[in-house]
C-alpha cells in the first residue's frame, strides 16, 4: 500500500458515493494516482485536494466540463481557484441571504393572518409591519383565545380593511393627544371614555379585549419602550397619559 485511500473511503470522506467517483474516474476529471500492490486504485493527497476543488464548484452549480477546463487551466494556481470560490460563494450567500429574509417576512406575515402583498403590507403600514414582532407575539400569547381569535379575524382583512382599521387607531391617538395638550386630566371621564373607544376599537377589529386585558395593555404602554417610544413620538408624555386613562377606565368598568 502506498498510503493513499481506497475509492470506498474517499468516498466516505469526501461525502459522495462512489459511483460519483468511478464518473469523475471514467470522464478524466479524477483519476486515482496510485495503486496498491494488488493493483487496487487509491487517491492521493493531491487527488482529495482536486477532488475537493471539483465538489466545491460542483456545489456552485458548474457543469463539470467547466470544472474540468477551470482546474486543468495552466495559467491557474491553487490560489487562484480559492479567491474564485470564495467570491462565488459570498455571492451566493448573499442571494441566499436576501431569499431567507424574503421567505421569512412571507412566514410571519402568514401566521399574522395578514394577507398581503409585500407592496401592500408595505403601504399600509410603512416601516411598522406588526408581523415583525409574531414571534414575540406568538410566545407571550399563542396559547390564549385572544390570540386565536385576532389570527381568525385578520386572515380576511384587505389592504382596505387595515387601512380603516390603521386610521381608526390614529383617530384614537389625535384624541388623546388632543385632550392631552388641552390639559384635560388622565383619569377624567373624558380621557376615560377614549380610553374605552380605544378599548372597543381592539374588539371590534382584533380580539374580545375586557377592562383587564386593557389594563395590561395600558401599562404595557409605559413598561415597554417600544410602545413607549410610539406614544412619544405623537406627543411627549403621550404614553402615560394614555396608561394612565386606559387603567382608570378599565376601573371604571370593573367597578
Amino acid at each position: 500500500m502506498n498510503g493513499g485511500m481506497s475509492v470506498g473511503n474517499t468516498a466516505a470522506l469526501a461525502g459522495v458515493t462512489v459511483r460519483t467517483l468511478h464518473h469523475y474516474d471514467r470522464i478524466g476529471l479524477l483519476s486515482p494516482s496510485e495503486r496498491t500492490a494488488a493493483g487496487y486504485r487509491c487517491y492521493t493527497p493531491s487527488d482529495l485536494d482536486r477532488l475537493h476543488q471539483v465538489l466545491v464548484y460542483r456545489e456552485l452549480g458548474f457543469p463539470l466540463e467547466e470544472i474540468a477546463t477551470l482546474l486543468d487551466d495552466p495559467d491557474a494556481d491553487p490560489a487562484a481557484h480559492l479567491r474564485r470560490q470564495l467570491a462565488l460563494l459570498r455571492e451566493r450567500l448573499e442571494r441566499t441571504q436576501a431569499m431567507v429574509a424574503a421567505v421569512e417576512k412571507e412566514m410571519e406575515a402568514h401566521t399574522m393572518g395578514i394577507q398581503l402583498t409585500p407592496e401592500e403590507r408595505f403601504e399600509v403600514f410603512g416601516d411598522d409591519d406588526p408581523s415583525h414582532y409574531d414571534t414575540e407575539v406568538e410566545e407571550r400569547w399563542g396559547k390564549t383565545d385572544a390570540y386565536a381569535e385576532s389570527r381568525r379575524k385578520t386572515s380576511s382583512y384587505t389592504k382596505d380593511d387595515w387601512l380603516r382599521i390603521k386610521e381608526e387607531g390614529a383617530d384614537v391617538e389625535r384624541r388623546f393627544a388632543s385632550a392631552l395638550q388641552s390639559g384635560v386630566p388622565a383619569d377624567s371621564e373624558q380621557a376615560m371614555d377614549l380610553a374605552e373607544a380605544h378599548r372597543q376599537q381592539i374588539s371590534r377589529n382584533f380580539y374580545d379585549c375586557s377592562p383587564e386585558m386593557h389594563a395590561g395593555l395600558g401599562r404595557m404602554y409605559v413598561e415597554d419602550e417600544r410602545f413607549t417610544a410610539h406614544y412619544e413620538q405623537i406627543a411627549p408624555g403621550l404614553a402615560e397619559y394614555v396608561s394612565t386613562a386606559v387603567q382608570a377606565n378599565a376601573a371604571r368598568q370593573s367597578g
